[in-house]
């Protein structure tokens, strides 16, 4: 395997970073998760521009253009024969001291790019199913800090994501301060109610996820669905018709149980099926080719 690593294809065993990057010591950068199928790179532009933001954010810049990103992150796709596949984007602050100031890191960001193959979860979970629990875990503020940063500090959502493991189920959701649904570890919350789609907005501490955007534009244009952001309590995600999760890894998955509680009749409902389908459908015929 290759890696992308500041310029130049290296193996992964001398793929290396200094213990005085700012990205080690203190989470000091940003990320991107994106997945290629078929031959080309799903939705691109949207994750190159939500990286870009996410540096801007914290303050970050990034030491290549938009353009060089892309080509760097399809020489190594090229370079692994990989024509679908994960693909991880990472952006640290770079080498400095043992102290907090960013203004001590005196060698300029670190461009990462890792092209490998991902599996979160097994086949029949998506057939059948699968089961959350509510995270005593709570997602941070936002006027905190940003959900919509993807910074290199994901110690909030790890915590939460070891109680959905010590629970023995697949995820967990994550309420905000105020006790509303933000999101869950790795994924953005769906539900749908008398025939429409809700999900909770980024001021709720959910992160504008890609997957999340494509699902809401195929369910308003391709299924006709009416969609909301609208606030939502867990009492939302157990009375509904339907839920599931959404994310570039996940994709998009039926969630059938909350806390113990059938959702619905307990199985993939018919919206959540047919958005499964026209997503595939999608990630098959579109994306920026690998050539």
């Amino acid at each position: 395997m290759k890696i992308y690593l500041d310029g130049k294809l290296v193996d992964r065993e001398d793929a290396k970073i200094s213990v005085f990057d700012h990205g080690l010591l203190y989470g000091d950068g940003v990320f991107e998760g994106i997945r290629a199928y078929n031959g080309r790179v799903f939705r691109l532009k949207e994750h190159l521009d939500r990286i870009w933001a996410s540096a801007k954010a914290i303050n970050l810049t990034i030491p290549i253009s938009k353009i060089e990103m892309e080509k760097a992150l399809i020489k190594t796709l090229l370079a692994n024969k990989q024509t679908e596949g994960y693909i991880r984007l990472i952006v640290t602050r770079g080498c400095g001291d043992l102290g907090l100031d960013p203004r001590k890191c005196t060698q300029p960001p670190s461009v990462i790019i890792i092209t490998d193959k991902i599996s979160l979860y097994p086949d029949s979970l998506y057939e059948k199913g699968g089961e959350v629990i509510t995270a005593a875990t709570r997602r941070l503020r936002p006027d905190s800090l940003s959900p919509n940063v993807k910074s290199l500090n994901y110690l909030n959502n790890i915590m939460a994501k070891m109680e959905a493991t010590k629970a023995g189920v697949m995820e967990a959701v994550m309420l905000n301060a105020e006790g509303y649904v933000a999101e869950c570890t790795g994924d953005n919350i769906f539900i749908v109610k008398d025939g429409g789609l809700f999900t909770p907005p980024a001021s709720e501490g959910a992160l504008i996820g890609i997957t999340r955007d494509t699902v809401l534009e195929l369910a308003k244009n391709k299924l006709k669905i009416p969609v909301r952001e609208e606030r939502m309590t867990m009492y939302n995600v157990y009375t509904a018709d339907e839920c599931f999760l959404t994310g570039t890894a996940a994709e998009v998955i039926p969630i059938v149980r909350a806390d113990a509680r059938e959702i619905a009749d307990g199985k993939p409902g018919k919206i959540t099926v047919n958005l499964i389908k026209e997503f595939k459908n999608l990630t098959r015929l579109t994306g920026v080719p690998i050539k």
